[in-house]
């Protein structure tokens, strides 16, 4: 695996870790990326102002990924919930 530093970015993550943070969503902050839990309404109204928040603090070129897994056939479809179910399956 090769791993190329691109340049500071972790000043720019922090900043749109605060704004998850404020928004109380359920959260987990990974090495590649943060996991945001909730209402669609809401985390749309939260990506939004995480991409723009390096702009504001002064990046001149943002890229960002967002992938969606939105279940609606059961009612408890949480991080934790994901977690446990492979934990559950490592005691077998």
């Amino acid at each position: 695996m090769f791993l190329a530093k691109v340049g500071g970015i972790s000043k720019y993550v922090a900043g749109c870790l605060r704004l998850v943070r404020a928004s109380g969503l359920k959260h987990q902050l990974t090495p590649m990326g943060t996991i945001i839990e909730g209402e669609i309404e809401e985390i749309f109204a939260v990506l939004q102002k995480m991409h723009e928040s390096p702009f504001a603090a002064g990046a001149r070129r943002v890229s960002t990924l967002i992938k969606i897994d939105d279940r609606r056939d059961r009612a408890e479809h949480t991080m934790a919930g994901k977690v446990q179910s492979v934990m559950d399956k490592l005691k077998d």
